[in-house]
């Protein structure tokens, strides 16, 4: 190092957890988010599937808690138009300047289809054509513009954002953790062992951070979480996304039978299929130290901002959140 430079210090590590939580109304988080600060954690981070949307408990926690770092993981490309998407970006980046990251997805055809009536078609060019539109928007450009899965004709926002969010991307397979390495500001990884980070993540080319929700059990009572993760697993992995992701990942043959048995309909023969080495991988559990231990594999093999789905199991959830506190 030559004598005038000035070294770089290190980012500070992140710590995340899953809000809202369940069981807790939203607004009784405004102490659950305070409890939060005070333990260590700096990030919560939202979802979007069958509960709340995922914009507002966010909103609360940027009135409420002003040093927390917020994140959505995800938002589907499909189920709000462009406009109203932008707008809703754009009120959480003027509510939380310099700490909202915005994730964005294809989501599954469950979600999309079944349950928003909206055709699940071209996802890859979907949200590589959303990303591209936000982008726009959100630098106060006025978008019109014909792109592959939608148009947007003259819409401009009357309400410019002065820090536009980083916008993260949720990938699985190589196609999309490209598209994130070239396009997006991040990545957002899901359902995958500590190893599997080392598979995924040089797929993005390595230049763009990487979020990770992580299934976070603190229990030794090692019967009951396999019982409760293969249920978990069986309810995700069947959905033809993350199917293929395993497929990918090299778990097809531990988890054929299962999805042999899942589509003859014979769901409890579906469970007994998966093996605890499948369901130890994906679920993080045991004491609240080898838990902390598991976690800090995910950010040795490449995840720089680690967020935790507590799944309270044997234990409430108050003594995990406060058990698991970093760091780790």
């Amino acid at each position: 190092m030559h004598a005038d430079s000035t070294p770089v210090s290190p980012p500070a590590p992140r710590y995340g957890i899953t809000i809202p939580f369940d069981g807790v109304t939203l607004l009784e988080h405004r102490q659950t988010y305070r409890e939060l600060v005070e333990l260590g954690y700096t990030d919560v981070w939202s979802a979007e599937t069958d509960g709340t949307d995922g914009f507002t408990p966010l909103a609360l926690a940027a009135a409420w808690e002003p040093t927390l770092r917020l994140g959505v993981a995800i938002i589907p490309a499909y189920t709000r138009g462009p406009a109203l998407l932008a707008q809703s970006v754009a009120s959480m980046a003027e509510a939380a300047p310099g700490r909202f990251v915005f994730g964005l997805g294809t989501s599954s055809d469950v979600i999309v289809t079944r349950w928003n009536a909206a055709p699940f078609v071209e996802p890859y060019k979907r949200v590589r054509d959303t990303l591209r539109f936000l982008r726009s928007a959100l630098a106060g450009e006025k978008v019109d513009h014909a792109y592959d899965t939608f148009t947007v004709r003259g819409f401009r926002l009357s309400r410019p954002v002065e820090q536009p969010p980083p916008l993260y991307l949720a990938a699985l397979r190589p196609g999309m953790l490209r598209l994130a390495g070239r396009e997006a500001d991040g990545v957002i990884i899901n359902w995958l062992s500590a190893d599997d980070v080392a598979t995924v993540v040089p797929e993005t080319g390595g230049a763009v951070p990487v979020a990770a929700r992580i299934f976070v059990c603190p229990s030794e009572d090692a019967d009951l979480v396999r019982q409760v993760g293969r249920r978990m697993i069986a309810a995700y992995l069947n959905v033809s996304v993350y199917a293929e992701f395993h497929r990918w990942l090299g778990r097809g043959a531990m988890l054929e039978p299962m999805w042999e048995a899942w589509q003859a309909g014979d769901r409890k023969g579906a469970l007994e299929r998966i093996p605890d080495e499948v369901v130890d991988s994906l679920i993080v559990h045991g004491s609240f130290d080898s838990c902390k231990r598991h976690l800090a594999r995910y950010v040795a093999n490449g995840v720089d901002i680690p967020v935790m789905a507590v799944l309270p199991v044997g234990v409430d959830l108050a003594t995990a959140v406060r058990g698991l506190a970093p760091p780790w």
